[in-house]
C-alpha cells in the first residue's frame, strides 16, 4: 500500500482524496506543515510516499502519471510529487533542510517551521534535484496539474479540468510516440481499447505478453502441419499474436505497469515468436518434400545481424558529444515532410510490417517463397540502414566517450581466446578495429563456404579470427565506424554456423544449428538489453564459459572438420551444444531478470 500525505487540511468538497484512494494511495492528512516529518516517519521504509497540495487541482491521470509510475526514484506535477523508497531518504533531509531543522528521531518528533512562501510540494521536489535525486516530470500536453492562486484562478483550473476527457487522453497515450505505419493505422486504433479492457479486469501486461506468445507458437505449430489450411490459421493467428503484443504495452503504458520481468519478457518473446515461427514453417515445408531449413536460419542470421547494426550503433552514440552530421540534419529534414517519415519507417521492415508481410504470405503461398521474399525485404532493409548509420557515422563530428566504448566491448562477447589475443596484439589506428573485425569474419566465412570441411582450411581460418578478434578490440573502441565490431562477429559466427551446417549435407544438421543459433542469438539480446537497462554485461564467468563468439566459432569448425564426414555424429554435436549453451544463458538470464536489483527496459522507440 502507497502513502499519500496531504501537506494541509483537506478543502472542503474537494475529490482529492477519493481520487488519490483511488490511486492505491492511503490518504493521511497533516494538520501543519510541520506534521510532515512525523507523519512521513510513521510510514514504512519501503513504501513510495507522495505528498500532495490539498488545493491541487487537475485530471485524476496526471496524478497518476506522477505518482505511481515505477520506472522513476521520484516525480512530480505541479502541486504533487512522489518518491520511492531509494529516494525515501533524501526526501526526509529534504523536508529538514527546508524546514532548517535537523531530521525527525525515531519517534518522528520535531519542531519545524514551515517556509512561509510557494507550494510546499513543488519547493520539495526541487529540494531533491538539489541533492541529486532525479525527478521525472511527466509531460502532460492538454492535462492540468496546478494549485490555484484565488478563487478566480480555482474556477479557471477546473474549467480547464472540464474541458479535457482525461480518458480520452489516458488512451492516447497508451500508444508508442514513434511506431511503424501498420502497427499506428491497422493495430494501435482499436488495440488500445483490448488494452483498456484488460485493465478493468485486472490482467497484467505480463499475462497478456505470455498470451501473446502462446499465441504465436501455436501459429507456428500450424504452420508445421504442411496444409494450406494450417498456413491459413498460421497467418491469422500470427497477426493476432502481433495485437497481442501492441496490447501489453499499451496495456502498461494506459495503467503504468511497469516491472522488470515484463521488461525482459517483453524484449525476448519478440524474438522467440518470431524465430519460433520461422522453424514452424521449416518443418511444414518439410513435410510437403521441401527443405527450407537453410532460408530459415539464413532469415534469423539477417534479422539479429539487423538488430544489432541497431544496438551497437545506438549505444556508440548514446553520448557522444558534439554530435553533429550532415546526414543526420537532412535526415531531420526528411522527417519534416508527413508522407517520408512513413515511406522511411516502412522501407526498413519494423516489426508490425514484417510480420503482416510474412501472415500474408504464409497464407497464400508457400514457406519458401515467404523466406525468398523475407530475406530480400531485409536484406535491402539491412544495406539502407547501415548505408546511412555509415555515412552518419564519416560525417559527423563527435567523441565516443568510455561508457560507449565499454558498451562495444561488452557487445563483442569475447571470450577467453580473444582475450588472451587482446593482451598480446595492440592494434593502432582510426580504422584498424573494423577492418580487423572484417578480416577476420572473412577469414573463417569464406574457408567455411568454399574449403573442404575435412580440410584444415576451416580450422585455420576460425583460429586466424579468433586471432584478429582480440586484435580488434584491443584498444578502445572510440573510432568511427568501431560500432561495426560488433555486427561483423556477430555475422562472422551465425554465418560460419550456417554454412558448415549447409555444405555438411548431414541429415538434421541444419536444424541443429539454427537451434544453436537461436541460443547464441538468446544470449546476445540478453546482453544487449541488460547494457541498454545500465546494468553492464552478463557477468564475465558466464562468457567465459560459453567460450566467447571465437571460442564458438573455433569448435563449431573443429566439429565440423573431425565429425562431418560421419553422418549424425555431427548433428548430436551441435544439439548437443545448442542445448548446453541454452541451459546455461537461460538460466542466468532469468536469475538476472527476476531478482530485484535488475533494471526495467522502457520500449519507446524500437519498433524492429
Amino acid at each position: 500500500m502507497s502513502t499519500a500525505i496531504l501537506t494541509g487540511l483537506p478543502v472542503p468538497g474537494s475529490q482529492l482524496g477519493p481520487e488519490l484512494r483511488s490511486l492505491g494511495f492511503d490518504v493521511r492528512s497533516a494538520q501543519r506543515p510541520e506534521d510532515l516529518p512525523g507523519l512521513l516517519a510513521e510510514v514504512p521504509s519501503g513504501e513510495r510516499v507522495a505528498l500532495v497540495d490539498p488545493h491541487f487541482v487537475g485530471h485524476t491521470h496526471a496524478l497518476r502519471l506522477a505518482l505511481t509510475d515505477p520506472r522513476f526514484p521520484a516525480a512530480a506535477v505541479d502541486g504533487a510529487m512522489a518518491v520511492q523508497a531509494e529516494a525515501r531518504p533524501a526526501l526526509t533531509r529534504a523536508l529538514a533542510d527546508l524546514a532548517g531543522y535537523p531530521e525527525p528521531a525515531a519517534n518522528g518528533s520535531v519542531a519545524v517551521n514551515a517556509p512561509a512562501t510557494g507550494v510546499l510540494t513543488d519547493r520539495v521536489a526541487a529540494a531533491l534535484e538539489d541533492k541529486g535525486v532525479a525527478v521525472h516530470r511527466p509531460e502532460l500536453g492538454s492535462l492540468v496539474a496546478t494549485v490555484p492562486a484565488g478563487p478566480e484562478a480555482a474556477f479557471a483550473a477546473r474549467k480547464a479540468v472540464d474541458a479535457v476527457d482525461d480518458e480520452a487522453v489516458r488512451l492516447r497515450n497508451a500508444v508508442k510516440s514513434r511506431d511503424g505505419f501498420f502497427t499506428t493505422f491497422c493495430i494501435s486504433p482499436y488495440s488500445r481499447y483490448i488494452a483498456r479492457w484488460c485493465a478493468r479486469r485486472g490482467l497484467t501486461p505480463n499475462q497478456v505478453t505470455t498470451a501473446s506468445l502462446l499465441t504465436a507458437l501455436i501459429a507456428a505449430g500450424c504452420a508445421a502441419t504442411g496444409t494450406r489450411g494450417g498456413y491459413v490459421a498460421a497467418g491469422l493467428l500470427l497477426i493476432f499474436s502481433f495485437v497481442l503484443d501492441c496490447t501489453d504495452g499499451q496495456l502498461a503504458r494506459y495503467s503504468l505497469q511497469y516491472s522488470t520481468l515484463g521488461a525482459w519478457l517483453d524484449a525476448t518473446f519478440d524474438r522467440a515468436k518470431e524465430y519460433a515461427y520461422y522453424a514452424g514453417l521449416a518443418l511444414g515445408a518439410a513435410r510437403g518434400g521441401d527443405d527450407v531449413w537453410a532460408l530459415a536460419l539464413g532469415a534469423m542470421v539477417l534479422q539479429t545481424c539487423r538488430h544489432v547494426v541497431d544496438f551497437s550503433f545506438n549505444e556508440s552514440n548514446h553520448d557522444a558529444t558534439a554530435n553533429t552530421s550532415p546526414t543526420a540534419a537532412l535526415s531531420d529534414k526528411l522527417d519534416s515532410v508527413g508522407w517520408t517519415v512513413w515511406v522511411r519507417r516502412m522501407i526498413v521492415l519494423p516489426i508490425g510490417e514484417r510480420w503482416a508481410m510474412i501472415a500474408v504470405l504464409t497464407a497464400l503461398t508457400t514457406p519458401r517463397t515467404v523466406f525468398y521474399v523475407l530475406l530480400i525485404g531485409c536484406a535491402f532493409a539491412a544495406c539502407y540502414t547501415t548505408a546511412g548509420r555509415v555515412l552518419r557515422s564519416l560525417t559527423r563530428r563527435a567523441t565516443r566517450t568510455d561508457r560507449a566504448a565499454q558498451a562495444l566491448v561488452e557487445l563483442a562477447d569475447n571470450g577467453p581466446l580473444a582475450e588472451i589475443f587482446a593482451k598480446v596484439i595492440r592494434a593502432r589506428g582510426a580504422w584498424t578495429s573494423p577492418v580487423l573485425a572484417l578480416l577476420g569474419a572473412a577469414a573463417v566465412v569464406v574457408p567455411a563456404l568454399t574449403a573442404d570441411l575435412d580440410g584444415p582450411y576451416v580450422i585455420v581460418g576460425a583460429a586466424v579470427y579468433a586471432l584478429l578478434a582480440g586484435a580488434a578490440v584491443s584498444s578502445p573502441l572510440k573510432g568511427a565506424l568501431d560500432w561495426l565490431v560488433p555486427p561483423f562477429f556477430r555475422a562472422a559466427e551465425y554465418g560460419t554456423v550456417l554454412a558448415l551446417a549447409a555444405r555438411s549435407e548431414v541429415n538434421g544438421a541444419l536444424p541443429a544449428a539454427f537451434g544453436l543459433v537461436a541460443a547464441v542469438a538468446y544470449h546476445h539480446y540478453d546482453t544487449v538489453y541488460r547494457i541498454k537497462g545500465g546494468s553492464g554485461a552478463p557477468p564475465r564467468w558466464l562468457v567465459r564459459l560459453s567460450g566467447g563468439h571465437e571460442g564458438r566459432t573455433l569448435l563449431v569448425a573443429v566439429l565440423a572438420a573431425t565429425l562431418a564426414t560421419r553422418g549424425t555424429d555431427f548433428t548430436l554435436a551441435l544439439t548437443a551444444l545448442a542445448v548446453g549453451i541454452a541451459l546455461l544463458v537461460v538460466v542466468e538470464s532469468i536469475r538476472f531478470w527476476v531478482s530485484s536489483g535488475a533494471p526495467a527496459v522502457h520500449d519507446e522507440g524500437e519498433t524492429a
